[in-house]
């Protein structure tokens, strides 16, 4: 099995900016952490980040084609692409996995980050839990 796992808009910055809500951890070693627990449960991760929306859409499209499970961490675009949003909906309604995931809870935060365009399309949601919404994701996704 192989999973997408993409990252979104300012997540290169995790570690630096606002420890106090995404932890002092950076991108790489959530990367390590990730796929080290991956290879334990036989998977295989490819963990992508971009700041580039049409980007993430082209990856969530290449999901799509080669019928792969995603872990999507859509930072930011939660809140406002309809375009993500209609790229995750194919991808689901076509029987394909994708878990929305955050580092925090967005329901604990300001308002305008309190509503997702991608949760009702998405398999599942996890969030609140730091990198553990990232695993807790991966191991259900080995669950089948």
């Amino acid at each position: 099995m192989k999973i997408l796992v993409l990252n979104g808009p300012n997540l290169n910055l995790l570690g630096a900016r606002e420890p106090e809500v995404y932890g002092d951890m950076d991108l790489q070693a959530f990367d390590k952490a990730i796929t080290s627990r991956a290879n334990e449960l036989g998977i295989e991760v490819d963990f992508r980040q971009t700041n580039s929306e049409d980007e993430l859409i082209g990856w969530i499209h290449e999901a799509f084609t080669n019928k792969l499970a995603v872990v999507l961490n859509p930072a930011a675009f939660t809140h406002y692409s309809y375009a993500l949003r209609d790229a995750c909906a194919a991808h689901t309604s076509a029987g394909n996995k994708l878990i929305e995931v955050h580092i925090s809870n967005p329901h604990a935060r300001e308002e305008f980050r309190q509503t997702s365009v991608i949760s009702a399309v998405a398999t599942g949601v996890i969030a609140g839990f730091g990198l553990d919404s990232y695993l807790l994701a991966i191991e259900q996704l080995a669950r089948g």
